[in-house]
C-alpha cells in the first residue's frame, strides 16, 4: 500500500483543541499522530456498532418462520402512538 498525504486546514476552536492534544501537555507528539488515532477510534466504533446490530438481530435470524407475525404499517403506527 502506498503512503499518501491528506492536508486538512483547521482553525479557531478546532485548532485550539488539536494544539491541546499535542506537545508536552498532550497525549500525542504531533497533529498527524492525533488524527490517525481519531481515525482508528472511528473505525473501531463503527465496527462495534455493526457487531451490536448483528448481535441484536441474531435471534430473529435463527428463529423459525412461525415465530413471526404479519403486521401492517398502521399496526406499527398505532403501537408506537401508545408508547
Amino acid at each position: 500500500m502506498t503512503s499518501g498525504s491528506i492536508h486538512v486546514k483547521v482553525g479557531g476552536q478546532l485548532q485550539a483543541h488539536v494544539q491541546q492534544q499535542i506537545g508536552e501537555d498532550g497525549l500525542y507528539e504531533n497533529a498527524s499522530e492525533y488524527i490517525r488515532a481519531l481515525i482508528r477510534n472511528d473505525l473501531a466504533t463503527r465496527d462495534e456498532a455493526w457487531k451490536t446490530l448483528r448481535d441484536a438481530l441474531a435471534p430473529a435470524m435463527r428463529a423459525d418462520d412461525g415465530a413471526f407475525s404479519t403486521v401492517t404499517a398502521e399496526d406499527v403506527i398505532r403501537r408506537n402512538q401508545r408508547r
